[in-house]
This record gives C-alpha cells, sequence and structure tokens, in this order.
C-alpha cells in the first residue's frame, strides 16, 4: 500500500463516502472526503499536520428554531442585543431591532395550515482554538457559507470574543430558494469541517479536520444541549446532575464491579484503531523507502505520534477505569490493620 492509500485508509470518515467517477480519468487515491485527491505533497502536510497535532476545527450544530419569535430571540443572542455585529450573506450588517424582526418574521413559517411551525433556521458554530485570529477564522466561515450556501439559502453570521476560543455562529434559514430544507448531516458537518480547515489553512491558520479515530483518541465531545444544561445546573448552585451524566456513572459503576461488560462499539473501535495504527505504520515504511531527509524526519515524527496513543479509550472505558481505581484504593484501606494506641493516662500515676 502506497503513502497516499495508507493515508486514506488511516484518515477515512465513519461514514460511507460517495464518489462520481469518470472512466476516462486516471485513478486516484482520495485523501478528503470531499475535497480533492491525494498526491505526494498534499498526503505528506496533511500526515505532518495530524502527526504533529495541528489545531483541528470544531463545528457544531447548535439548535434549530421554529417559528418568527424563536428566531428573532435566536439572532438577539447572538447579536447580544446590538453588540454583537450580524452579518448578512449580502454583506450588510444587521443593526436595528427592527432590522432583526424583519429577517426573523422573513425566516418563520407563512403555512398557516400546519398544525405547528416547522423548522425555520438551523444554527451552527465555527470554532477554532484560543490564540486563532478572530478575523481570519470569521473570513473562512464568511467564505464557506459563500460557496457552499449562498446559492440557495439564506443565512447571517456573528462572530464572538468573549471567551478564549474564537467563534461564528452562523444561521441558516432552513427553506432553500428551490424548496429544499437545510438538514446537514454527518457527511455535509464532515464537509463542512474539511472546507474550514482549508479556508483557514488558505489565510495562515494551521488548521486540520480529521476523525477522532484518526488522532487517537477515543472520548467523543458532549452535544451542545448537554453542555448549556450542565452549565445551567453549574450557575444555580445545585448538587443535581443531568440524566445522561447519572446513567454513564452508574454503567461504569457496575462495570468497575464486574456486574456489566462494556458497550460493543468499544470493541468496534479498538478493531478501527489497529487499523489504523496498521495504515499509519505502512506510511512511516513509504516515507523511509524514499531515502530523503524530510521523509524520514517525517516518519520518525509518525512513529513518536504511535508511541504515544497505544490505545484509543471511550468514555466508558475511562469513566469504569476512573471508578475502578477508587474501589481497589477503597479496599486497600479496608484491609489495611488498624494502627496500635497506646492507653490513656487517666492521670492515676501522679
Amino acid at each position: 500500500m502506497g503513502l497516499e492509500s495508507a493515508l486514506w485508509e488511516a484518515t477515512r470518515p465513519a461514514f460511507r463516502v460517495r464518489y462520481i467517477h469518470d472512466p476516462t480519468s486516471t485513478p486516484r487515491v482520495p485523501l478528503y472526503a470531499s475535497y480533492g485527491f491525494a498526491t505526494g505533497p498534499t498526503a505528506r502536510a496533511k500526515l505532518a499536520r495530524i502527526v504533529r497535532k495541528a489545531p483541528e476545527v470544531v463545528v457544531k450544530v447548535t439548535g434549530r428554531q421554529r417559528g418568527g419569535s424563536h428566531v428573532k430571540a435566536h439572532l438577539d443572542y447572538i447579536g447580544r442585543k446590538g453588540e454583537v455585529d450580524i452579518e448578512t450573506r449580502d454583506g450588510e450588517i444587521l443593526t436595528t431591532k427592527e432590522d432583526v424582526a424583519e429577517r426573523a418574521a422573513e425566516w418563520s413559517d407563512t403555512l398557516q395550515w400546519r398544525s405547528r411551525p416547522t423548522v425555520s433556521s438551523v444554527s451552527l458554530i465555527f470554532s477554532m482554538p484560543e490564540g486563532t485570529d478572530p478575523d481570519k477564522v470569521l473570513g473562512a466561515v464568511r467564505a464557506l457559507a459563500h460557496a457552499e450556501l449562498s446559492d440557495n439559502h439564506d443565512y447571517v453570521l456573528a462572530l464572538h470574543t468573549d471567551t478564549p476560543r474564537p467563534h461564528v455562529h452562523l444561521t441558516v434559514q432552513a427553506e432553500g430558494l428551490d424548496r429544499t430544507r437545510f438538514n446537514p448531516r454527518p457527511v455535509q458537518l464532515n464537509r463542512f469541517r474539511e472546507r474550514f480547515a482549508r479556508e483557514l489553512r488558505a489565510r495562515g491558520v494551521a488548521a486540520e479536520a480529521t476523525p477522532r479515530r484518526a488522532r487517537g483518541q477515543g472520548i467523543a465531545g458532549s452535544s451542545m444541549a448537554l453542555v448549556k444544561l450542565r452549565a445551567r445546573l453549574r450557575t444555580e448552585g445545585t448538587r443535581q446532575i443531568t440524566q445522561s451524566d447519572s446513567r454513564t456513572n452508574e454503567q461504569a459503576i457496575a462495570i468497575a464491579k464486574g456486574e456489566d461488560q462494556l458497550p460493543p462499539f468499544i470493541a468496534a473501535g479498538t478493531f478501527r484503531w489497529q487499523e489504523i495504527r496498521r495504515a499509519y505504520e505502512q506510511t512511516a515504511d513509504a516515507l523511509d523507502a524514499t531515502g530523503k531527509a524530510d521523509d524520514r524526519e517525517l516518519a520518525k515524527d509518525v512513529r513518536t505520534f504511535l508511541d504515544k496513543h497505544q490505545g484509543m479509550n471511550a468514555t466508558p472505558e475511562v469513566f469504569a477505569a476512573h471508578h475502578a481505581r477508587i474501589i481497589a484504593a477503597d479496599q486497600s484501606k479496608a484491609a489495611l490493620p488498624a494502627p496500635d494506641r497506646p492507653p490513656k493516662d487517666h492521670g492515676r500515676g501522679r
């Protein structure tokens, strides 16, 4: 297996990628799920970004708004009630409450015969790690939205810098000009991640978009709804935890006590990671075989990356191991003999 084929095997997404092949063209190895094909330089550049830990882009669907009032409330939120600029598809800025209300009314469901309002808009967030130039993040999302959405869907953008991670809120009108609905699924979200990373690199920002497994990470992030619920519970000062966290802890404790087993997807993830490791090892061997100093250095970095990621732990494994350590520590304390205490002196010897 050559360098390009091995790298594609290591970084291919979890879903099945569909291609339209030209039978008259030369067969080529896909490097990205949506963009371009692998050549020697592009494959080496992508591999270097992965093993040298270039910042990973984050793209998430944060919600779906139903009806004009819901859309207006969301636009007020991302615009911080007029403190943050809301940029439209045409480059205009919504400056007044009336502008926001008018845009929300345009996007609302006007079909009165429906029993309930359909989704009027879909909100996404595009984020980069602390230290990234916010203007470049906004420029990358602006270019992505123009290329991917502007021909059929209206949308607005809002840059937020009130957290260490600069991020852009992209809100898209659900119904397009051709009456198709905007409902991003994993394939399209993966395409957005890759396009976002590519636009950032075009602006001089190191960025990559790869599956967690390709980076040796099995722990997934939480949904936006769960993150917001946890934050609200912390703000209220209550000791209550979410039902999701409660179920995860209960399952982890049962696994640590030997009363339950890890979910079947853990074994599947471990098997996939072993496939990825073999693909990375083949890329390192292919680089060593060229005899070039830069390739040998990259091959060394690949093997260092693999040494640091011997296994890939998923969330149930991490929680179960944590509770197993707690149980083992409690058992070891209980097994220790009680220390001998000297008899109390009641003053009889005085």
